[in-house]
């Protein structure tokens, strides 16, 4: 049994999608949407593994108070490119509006992606292109080995405007991101009802 498109979908506008069209996507839209390319990507359920990551990154990261850790809020890297990353760090003076609804790449400080097997590509490859190409400082990566994370860091060599890689990390992310990062990397606090 197949499930039709539904007509806003196919075949989609002419000339393709456009940033500024995510924000007129109808109510019966999945909730996120990311446009790469020109294509819609609607993400499928997050795993366990990857809902208890974002909440470990959101809640553990400290940046200095020019800087605010935000979720799952796009950046309009252009007028057909409009991600959505995982975990970001934003200057606090791009906070300044409550419908906002995305952010410009110049007041992004840090993309964080979580790896699912449907975003691996993307994760590993077209987007660090795309946020590099932007301008954006940091980025990480981090994928579910084992039981655990283990997390890949970048920082953008700005004559080439692309990332070198800064380290990985397993069992504890100690890095520079522009201020100093210390966090452990245990999800198993977050799981069985123990609290973090």
């Amino acid at each position: 049994m197949t499930t039709a498109l539904p007509e806003w979908l196919h075949p989609g506008p002419p000339g393709g999608w456009t940033a500024d069209m995510l924000d007129r996507l109808p109510p019966d839209a999945p909730k996120h949407v990311e446009l790469i390319d020109g294509s819609l990507v609607m993400r499928p359920p997050q795993t366990l593994f990857h809902m208890l990551t974002v909440t470990l990154l959101e809640q553990r990261l400290v940046p200095p108070a020019d800087l605010v850790v935000a979720r799952e809020m796009t950046v309009t890297l252009g007028m057909r490119q409009r991600p959505e990353p995982d975990v970001l760090v934003v200057n606090r003076s791009a906070l300044q509006n409550l419908s906002t609804t995305t952010f410009k790449p110049e007041d992004v400080h840090l993309v964080v992606e979580v790896v699912s097997a449907e975003s691996m590509e993307r994760d590993r490859t077209t987007k660090p292109i795309k946020y590099s190409d932007a301008g954006i400082r940091y980025f990480w990566r981090v994928e579910q080995e084992d039981e655990g994370a283990v997390v890949y860091t970048f920082e953008l060599e700005p004559s080439v405007r692309a990332y070198v890689p800064t380290g990985i990390h397993r069992g504890r992310l100690r890095t520079y991101a522009g201020f100093d990062v210390d966090i452990d990397l245990d999800l198993s606090t977050y799981m069985g009802g123990k609290a973090p």
